[in-house]
């Protein structure tokens, strides 16, 4: 089981060992990671200090996901002008 309280967006990049994350669910949430399984260490402890950051500092802390999903994606790239 994944034990992730928000959802959770996995980038795969252009570099084979790096991958970047983000939650949806939790604004200013980002990190890397060397795998999946990197990004979803990182992300389950990444989370919980991100929410007392946000606790300590009085910001509004989302409501918990009822079903957090994580999706495994390929970088979305931006277009150039």
């Amino acid at each position: 089981m994944i034990d992730l309280q928000y959802s959770l967006v996995i980038e795969a990049t252009a570099d084979p060992e790096f991958f970047g994350f983000y939650s949806p669910d939790l604004e200013g949430f980002t990190g890397v990671g060397h795998s999946v399984e990197d990004c979803l260490y990182k992300a389950r402890w990444g989370m919980k200090d991100h929410l007392e950051l946000l606790t300590a500092r009085h910001l509004p802390v989302p409501p918990v996901s009822v079903y957090p999903r994580v999706i495994i994606q390929n970088e979305e790239q931006t277009a150039s002008l």
